[in-house]
């Protein structure tokens, strides 16, 4: 990456931490077995440093380590949490998501209705949140689950797990969420928090690509998934397949980590959000911050420009990386469906940009990002 570049696309993505990598390395270049091959030192070796990765990752969230089930990353985190719930024989046949969800919630919701399930899209208010009690009214005898993410993807607002959570234990329902965006920027603890599944994935937190994890509640009665991979029973028969055990070392380092760093790297990435939001607001008028102003991620920041094409924005934004949206719709040319829930317009959604600042963002940096952005809609308001 050369200087000139400005990577401000962290919820898209985080680069692998140096540290990480390094954890890594050795169960790519010295060691090798297989974690479920226990009946030689090999295996056993793999399969020690996994439940040693299990553990680190059990400590983020504050869980017991038999309580975390690996996957290839949250979505399919979200899909054995959503599917997994609504399947099988006796299971109950009602499904509560949100209008502001991502993709990897809504599109198994939808294939579930399809099938017969019965779905209820709740609204959200226009910060994104999700009312804990439109999620109550919506509850009746049949409800298995009630999905509501800890953090918006694209607007950074943080919903009340707390009192959604309440609400699920009074009516005997299970409470998913995914928390790929939440999870080593905001502290979450499962000890207290009222949440029976999480889904959530290391990359997003300068972990590696491709492993993530489903948080499922010990409890009575048990909490039951069906299976959506077949294959050799692993992980407590949740989820089948040889265990990357390379990827789960450096899923745990980045845990290990973001746990040491999270209260400074927070106040740090606020800072500097705040610092961008000033540079940009006092520079142009016509901009609409989008999210809730308080409760939302650190290092998010989501506008609107007045007056200005989005598209033609984007490409003038000369070295900046951000985003327009989710990085898994990015090439959907309809308007945001996060930001067309909260109310926004189409004119406004298609003139937004979501800025994702991480562990690399200088002061530096934010300051040549505002320099662009108040260069490129100027210059696109100008006759």
């Amino acid at each position: 990456m050369t200087d000139e570049r400005i990577y401000l696309d962290h919820h898209a993505t985080t680069p692998c931490d140096p540290r990480v990598l390094e954890a890594m390395w050795p169960w790519y270049a010295e060691h090798v077995g297989n974690a479920s091959s226990t009946s030689h030192a090999f295996g056993r070796e793999a399969r020690d440093a996994v439940e040693n990765a299990r553990q680190q990752i059990a400590d983020i969230i504050r869980c017991d380590p038999e309580e975390i089930v690996f996957t290839s990353g949250a979505t399919e985190s979200n899909n054995l949490a959503i599917k997994g719930s609504l399947s099988g024989k006796g299971q109950k046949r009602h499904l509560i998501v949100n209008a502001a969800e991502h993709r990897a919630v809504l599109d198994p919701a939808r294939r579930l209705k399809r099938e017969g399930v019965d779905v209820t899209i709740l609204p959200v208010d226009e910060y994104g949140r999700v009312d804990p009690q439109v999620v109550a009214e919506a509850i009746h005898p049949e409800t298995a689950l009630v999905s509501v993410m800890a953090a918006n993807n694209e607007v950074g607002t943080l919903n009340p797990l707390d009192e959604i959570g309440g609400i699920c234990r009074e009516h005997g329902v299970l409470l998913h969420s995914d928390a790929a965006q939440a999870v080593g920027k905001v502290p979450l603890d499962l000890s207290q928090l009222p949440v029976d599944l999480m889904s959530f994935t290391a990359h997003k937190l300068y972990g590696p690509q491709g492993v993530g994890a489903l948080f499922v509640r010990r409890r009575q009665p048990a909490t039951r998934l069906t299976c959506q991979i077949d294959g050799g029973g692993h992980e407590r028969r949740m989820r089948s397949g040889t265990l990357p055990v390379p990827l789960i070392v450096g899923f745990g380092e980045a845990c290990r980590l973001a746990i040491a760093e999270m209260e400074d790297e927070s106040a740090r990435l606020r800072d500097l959000r705040e610092r961008l939001r000033l540079a940009i607001a006092s520079a142009l008028e016509g901009v609409t911050l989008n999210g809730h102003p308080e409760k939302r991620l650190p290092g998010n920041l989501h506008l609107s420009f007045a007056g200005v094409d989005g598209d033609a924005l984007m490409m003038n934004l000369d070295g900046l990386a951000v985003s327009s949206g989710s990085a898994c719709t990015t090439a959907d040319p309809e308007p945001s469906h996060v930001l067309r829930a909260m109310g926004v317009s189409e004119v406004m959604s298609l003139a937004s940009l979501r800025f994702g600042l991480g562990r690399s963002t200088t002061a530096d940096e934010i300051d040549r990002a505002a320099a662009v952005v108040v260069t490129a809609v100027r210059r696109l308001l100008t006759p």
